[in-house]
């Protein structure tokens, strides 16, 4: 009898904290997503009562809007320059402020950490300065290399402004990642760098055979996460830098999504392209998941 007690309290002080967290997981993520997939069935402008029932008719709509497949392609072009810019600099960093023992290591975590609590909007409204024709950095320090003054609009040409939203992008998020490698690397025992520089390894063949592996989960968070974060949140970055232009050639998923919606009342077709994100979230996670599938290793 004491047992079951024991065991009904166990379960009871565990519900406790699993309770509360779960309705507010169903209340603003699983309520949201199955109204976006109810409201995606209709014609709604999103501002009055007449809501006109019509199927599938906004995912027909989206297959023939080239606005939407260029969006999807921006999109997966920042996931793509994302995951490969922050994984190599984040991961360089971080192996150089743990294995290479400078001294000032503290306060280069601190500063490559400050983008990461700073505002989105702020940085976005920072790289539009530097991107500025007249007053920007980057125009000014190419200056020094020319004779005659560079004036370049480089958020203003559609085939190459999709490509100024990395950098930003990169910058804002090499921080968080870092510092999350360089938790992973101190877990790994010195003996094991020891034994490896006993037998003849350098630098590279350490990282290689040791480090990467080791961390390699780590890794494949910090790549679903960057992926994740991409996919659903860009349109924050697109938002403030280009609002999509010029002529919709940096609309995202989100920031088309926004367009639709609020600006030109098509709330039908916003809640179709929310449930769009959403497949394309889980699809992509399930690919990455499956390209990053290896054998664990762990620290004996």
């Amino acid at each position: 009898m004491k047992l079951g007690t024991a065991k009904w309290q166990r379960n009871l002080f565990i519900a406790t904290f699993i309770l509360p967290t779960f309705l507010f997981f169903c209340l603003f993520t699983i309520y949201p997503v199955i109204q976006a997939m109810y409201y995606s069935l209709f014609d709604w402008s999103g501002s009055s009562d007449n809501k006109t029932f019509i199927g599938f008719d906004n995912f027909k709509e989206m297959f023939h809007d080239p606005i939407i497949w260029n969006a999807i392609g921006n999109d997966y072009f920042l996931v793509a320059g994302k995951i490969i810019g922050i994984m190599i600099i984040a991961t360089f960093f971080a192996v150089a402020l743990t294995r290479f023992g400078f001294k000032l290591s503290n306060f280069f975590r601190s500063i490559f950490f400050i983008p990461n609590v700073i505002s989105v909007v702020v940085i976005g409204v920072l790289w539009n300065f530097i991107y500025n024709p007249q007053i920007g950095f980057l125009n000014s320090f190419l200056s020094l290399f020319t004779k005659d003054k560079v004036d370049i609009t480089w958020l203003g040409f559609t085939s190459h402004t999709i490509w100024m939203l990395l950098p930003p992008a990169i910058w804002a998020g090499i921080g968080f990642y870092m510092i999350l490698l360089i938790a992973a690397i101190q877990g790994i025992p010195d003996s094991y760098y020891e034994a490896s520089s006993l037998e003849g390894a350098g630098q590279w063949a350490q990282f290689k055979h040791i480090t990467l592996p080791l961390i390699w989960e780590q890794m494949k968070v910090s790549i679903l996460n960057i992926m994740m974060t991409t996919l659903n949140g860009s349109f924050v970055i697109v938002m403030i830098m280009t609002n999509g232009g010029p002529d919709n050639s940096t609309q995202v998923m989100g920031s088309y999504l926004y367009q639709m919606a609020f600006t030109q009342y098509h709330f039908g077709y916003g809640a179709a392209i929310g449930v769009l994100i959403l497949v394309a979230s889980l699809i992509t996670t399930l690919i990455l998941q499956r390209l990053m599938r290896q054998e664990t290793v762990e620290i004996s």
